[in-house]
């Protein structure tokens, strides 16, 4: 059997012994990547440790501390009052914000990983707080980002636009962005009324305080699938925020945060008091948009040094923060990036295209390989996947039976779209980051989701762009 067969073969034994024993999937990648890559390949340990992507590691770690230490002193719940506060409390207003603001993001320029790192952390604040369903706004981050990822100056847009003038391949940026936006606001409508939408607009506005005595209906079970369900009380006070956001059912630790140092809750006449410390650590997020969103510098390291500087200052109510940091899901993802970064090397990637490539019928071909560029990029980079799938369909876009626009535009919608799974960048920072509903259960049902998307997405994708022909 050939090391690419293999690879192959490996990577679906590890899915079922993760399914059936409470091993994690990380941790048997990173064996079958030292296995596969030494056995079978001939890879020395510093090609398959090359594998590992250090970038993402700081990425998950340094946002994931950073909003960590931001939940522990009640700067989180802050963000979410006043959040809620400018959209004078319409539920159903939150979720389309959280979408047209990362797309917004995203299509100036920002990285999309970096654009989730920064939202993703404060929209899952939101479905605590006000019961939406933590799939609901965790959804809208990802294919917010999506949306907008392919505009003229974006890093995907410049990316897919310079691989094909280079391939000698005509191009309009008009329809690649347009479609992307598309096909990813179609997601999140569908997203919208499937995870608790109706509900949301049921409720109309909510009521930042409740008269005494009154007692808030509880939210509906984070198992479910709709009613706007997610998990948390709504509550206004502080101490019943600052409870849900360290409850064991939805962070690593089980050490409740002691610090008195919380947010004052919003008035619908009054504004909202921040301390002192807050104040810092809100500065803090912002100076790290700015420098991620406009210098370009590093999101996991800029995260990173905002945390120690938050940490310095006030060490007793950033305690426990550490403990915080998601690692299982860190281990879990990076450990499925190191093992697909080993199939990358060995060349199984492009084998599978090669075979793909060689069936003969176009539209056929062009179907299968909008599903290896969906499928790869659900558990790799996108940015390496278009860079190698575009020049690989160049061969058959020369033959001008498909149109080269159209055809191009499929293959970014269907490699783009999937990062909603929980092995790409964004979907990991979803998963790192949910509050509202216990961090597994969230992996599971994000998981189903994204291999749905897996599924349909390039099959969409194709059928709307490339088989009408419409497109030259």
């Amino acid at each position: 059997m050939s090391a690419e067969l293999l690879s192959i073969l490996a990577l679906i034994i590890m899915f079922v012994v993760a399914t059936i024993f409470p091993v994690n999937l990380g941790a048997l990648a990173l064996v079958g990547a030292f296995l596969i890559g030494t056995l079978a390949a001939g890879m020395s340990t510093d090609d398959i440790l090359g594998a590992f992507p250090g970038s993402l590691f700081v990425i998950l770690v340094g946002v994931t501390l950073l909003f960590a230490i931001a939940t522990n002193n009640g700067t989180v719940d802050w963000l979410v009052r006043a959040a809620v506060h400018l959209v004078r409390g319409r539920l159903a207003a939150i979720p389309p914000v959280v979408f047209v603001i990362s797309a917004l993001l995203t299509a100036v320029g920002a990285p999309a990983p970096a654009v989730a790192a920064i939202l993703a952390p404060i929209a899952f604040g939101f479905a605590a707080e006000y019961r939406i369903h933590a799939l609901l706004i965790g959804l809208m981050v990802a294919h917010g980002t999506q949306a907008g990822a392919f505009s003229p100056i974006s890093v995907l847009g410049g990316i897919v636009n310079g691989v094909a003038r280079d391939a000698g391949l005509p191009m309009d940026y008009l329809v690649l962005f347009l479609a992307s936006f598309a096909f990813n606001a179609a997601a999140a409508v569908i997203v919208f009324f499937l995870f608790g939408g109706r509900e949301l607009i049921r409720r109309g506005t909510y009521v930042p305080e409740a008269p005494a005595g009154d007692e808030r209906p509880p939210a509906p079970a984070a198992g479910g699938t709709g009613g706007g369900g997610g998990g948390g009380t709504a509550t206004t006070t502080a101490t019943t925020s600052k409870a849900a956001s360290t409850s064991a059912s939805t962070t690593p630790s089980t050490t409740p945060s002691t610090t008195t140092d919380v947010a004052a809750p919003a008035t619908p006449g009054g504004g909202l008091r921040l301390t002192a410390h807050q104040a810092l650590t809100l500065t803090g997020i912002v100076a790290l948009c700015v420098a991620v969103l406009a210098f370009k510098l590093d999101v996991g390291l800029t995260a990173v040094t905002v945390a120690v500087v938050l940490s310095l200052t006030s060490p007793k109510s950033n305690k426990g923060a550490v403990e915080r940091v998601a690692w299982p899901t860190v281990l879990l993802i990076c450990g499925v990036v190191t093992y697909v970064g080993v199939l990358q090397e060995i060349g199984t990637v492009d084998h599978v295209g090669a075979t793909v490539a060689a069936i003969g019928v176009p539209l056929l071909v062009a179907l299968l390989i909008c599903y290896v560029g969906g499928v790869v990029s659900a558990f790799a980079s996108t940015v390496g996947i278009l860079g190698a799938l575009v020049p690989l369909a160049v061969p058959l876009l020369s033959q001008g039976t498909l149109g080269p626009i159209a055809m191009i535009a499929a293959l970014s919608v269907s490699s783009a779209i999937v990062d909603v799974s929980p092995f790409s960048t964004t979907g990991a920072l979803l998963v790192a980051n949910v509050r509202g509903m216990p961090r597994d259960d969230f992996y599971r049902r994000l998981l189903a989701y994204g291999g749905a998307i897996v599924l349909a997405g390039p099959l969409a994708a194709w059928a709307v762009l490339v088989a009408p022909g419409w497109l030259g």
